[in-house]
């Protein structure tokens, strides 16, 4: 056994032998890195036998695809077979159609959907995907958009436990509709750990096929009497920052009196809400009754209990879906959908063959992080999706669409590669693994037309320019930011932005306007030694050349304000993010009220309230303060 085969069967299973760093400088895995990933990808490979047995594992999945992807229209090699071989094509409402397989290769098919392809004695799914994603400009005709991003549980309601919910999501969607808003954007709303509330981060979710019922506003299925007489007549106060322990607690405590007087008066009583209850849960099948069997599990609540929560869920965000197409939204809200998924999950727990349970996402070292990082992620098996037929893909899809009408992927750079660690090893030792990304932008662009929802791909940092050459051709909108927006040590002006990509002035792991401009997270992160002098010296250069070229693009005549007025830069940001091509123009609510402090700080944990935030005023009346409503005004005008 040599160093050649072992690298040979690695580069078989997806890995990256050799990769390109930060420093465009050549880099290789080594030998045991290499051993220990092919091992956690099921192919071990410590002895001749072994590494012949992974290599014949290898091709023998390559040979039996339970599902093969393909485009609308194009021929579609399907085995390896000679000359002229019958077949039948079942479509998906039942037509059949025979045909002939040229050489192993099936003639195109015009009928978009997952359709049964029978030759031989094989049977496998056909899915037949349109050429691209349903885009903006299938929905706005064209028309440039505006939306709001928003950290749900930010939003201030009466009732609401101290945690927001899709109640106040509508209130706020409904107001900013009424001024022009096409979307609203959340982080993600992914089920956590309901038995532990320390795990509030949205991005290290239990299972991303089920809702956070913290989130959920259970009047929406229940009726606000019965929750009213639920909730009793004391009102928590509201705090600055969120103590997930304390609402938590308070929220399920409201869940479970309401949930034990369902079990008394509905289930088993034939009422019209039971009958809505026993239906959801036949529908959610074997998914959900594993899901609520884990977060029972060494609990004192029964497995109907945790079914009852993921139906007030899905019911309240149906309504504010429904609610904001109604208002006017075009799109309505915009999912998130989080790179990976906490090993410890219910997703993972339920099937973990189907996941890289020994490996974890991360990133390889840069000049920011000279070790790499390790996130404690996990994602997909890609030999696990091809050999499912992509069943947990699709699934994970459809959920975070269920009742969206778009999502941002996160890191989408993972439907091509990602880096993945060993188990209890420096992120140093990590390699990239490759996906079969021309399935999974396939299967991405189906579901996106049948949902008839916008897919955005997050493809901040490095990323090789085939991806973004892909992603175009796809249909799939990157992201712009205004921070990283540059063009040497200045700003790119408005029209050379991407008209591909949505267009923010900034994100949550990054500073608000108000904060970049004041350097409050320059201050933050100098306590936390995690910034270079450089950089304090650099922010006040990049103060002059941002204000340079709000002047340029004409949306400000002011010289420029002093670093304790920030308040006339989060206008002209505004402004000048609007004036791009971008087809959706996206402020964080953040940007819209001007505050300084951002959401997530990365890199902490204790050390910064992160994902605890809390607006001061009530969500229906946010964007009625005039910082606000000024910053509305000049996206209803740069966009009307």
């Amino acid at each position: 056994m040599t160093d050649a085969a072992i690298r040979r069967l690695a580069e078989q299973a997806g890995i990256a032998v050799d990769w390109t760093d930060a420093a465009n400088q050549p880099r290789q895995v080594s030998i045991p890195s290499l051993v220990r990933l092919l091992a956690a990808l099921g192919f071990p490979c410590t002895s001749p036998g072994e590494l012949r047995e992974s290599a014949e594992r290898l091709k023998r999945a390559r040979a039996n695809r339970p599902l093969i992807t393909t485009t609308v229209g194009v021929p579609t090699p399907i085995a390896s077979l000679d000359g002229e071989v019958p077949a039948e094509l079942v479509l998906e409402g039942g037509f059949r159609r025979t045909l002939t397989l040229h050489d192993g290769t099936a003639p195109p098919v015009v009928a978009l959907g997952y359709h049964t392809l029978r030759y031989l004695d094989r049977e496998v799914t056909l899915a037949v995907a349109p050429t691209r994603c349903t885009t903006f400009a299938d929905l706005a005709e064209g028309r440039r958009m505006w939306g709001i991003g928003v950290q749900l549980y930010s939003l201030p309601r009466a009732g609401d436990c101290g945690i927001g919910d899709t109640t106040a999501l509508r209130d706020l969607g409904k107001h900013a509709a009424g001024h022009g808003a096409d979307a609203i954007a959340v982080s993600p709303t992914h089920s956590l750990f309901p038995s532990d509330p320390s795990h509030y981060g949205p991005y290290s979710p239990s299972s991303r096929l089920f809702f956070n019922p913290l989130l959920a506003d259970a009047a929406d299925a229940l009726g606000p009497k019965r929750v009213a007489e639920a909730a009793g007549s004391g009102t928590p106060p509201d705090r600055p920052l969120i103590d997930w322990a304390d609402s938590a607690g308070e929220k399920f405590g409201l869940l479970r009196r309401l949930y034990d007087d369902f079990a008394l008066h509905d289930i088993g009583c034939g009422t019209a809400l039971a009958t809505k209850f026993e239906a959801f849960v036949r529908e959610g099948g074997q998914a959900l009754q594993r899901h609520a069997a884990f977060e029972a599990d060494g609990g004192s609540a029964p497995v109907e209990y945790f079914q009852f929560l993921q139906w007030i869920a899905d019911i309240s965000f149906a309504r504010a879906q429904s609610d904001l197409r109604e208002a006017g939204m075009q799109i309505g809200i915009i999912s998130d959908l989080a790179v990976g998924l906490n090993p410890q999950g219910s997703q993972v727990g339920a099937d973990p063959e189907q996941f890289l349970t020994g490996l974890s996402i991360g990133a390889p070292p840069d000049a920011f992080n000279l070790h790499g990082q390790n996130w404690g992620l996990t994602s997909f098996s890609p030999k696990a999706l091809v050999a499912s037929g992509f069943e947990p893909f699709l699934a994970t899809v459809r959920a975070v669409l269920r009742h969206a009408g778009g999502v941002r992927i996160d890191h989408a750079m993972g439907l091509m590669r990602l880096w993945l660690v060993p188990r209890d090893a420096p992120a140093t030792d990590g390699a990239y693994l490759s996906y079969p990304v021309d399935d999974l932008m396939r299967l991405l662009a189906l579901e996106s037309h049948r949902h008839r929802a916008v897919i955005i791909g997050e493809d901040l940092g490095t990323v090789p320019p085939e991806f973004r050459r892909r992603c175009r051709i796809l249909g799939m909108a990157g992201m712009d930011i205004l921070w990283f927006t540059r063009s040497g040590k200045g700003f790119l002006a408005p029209a050379r932005w991407r008209d591909d990509a949505i267009a923010m002035t900034s994100t949550h792991d990054l500073p608000t306007v108000a904060g970049w401009w004041r350097g409050t997270d320059l201050e933050l992160r100098r306590d936390l030694g995690m910034v270079e002098e450089n950089e304090i010296k650099a922010r006040s250069r990049d103060r002059t050349a941002l204000w340079q070229a709000f002047r340029k693009a004409r949306v400000t005549t002011a010289t420029s304000p002093p670093i304790e007025q920030p308040a006339p830069v989060a206008d002209a940001a505004v402004a000048f993010v609007a004036a791009t091509p971008s087809p959706l123009a996206l402020i964080p609510l953040e940007d819209i009220v001007g505050t300084t402090d951002q959401p997530n700080l990365p890199g902490t944990i204790d050390e910064h309230p992160n994902w605890c935030r809390r607006f001061r005023q009530p969500a229906d009346t946010l964007l009625q303060e005039p910082a606000a409503a000024r910053r509305v005004q000049l996206l209803q005008q740069a966009r009307p």
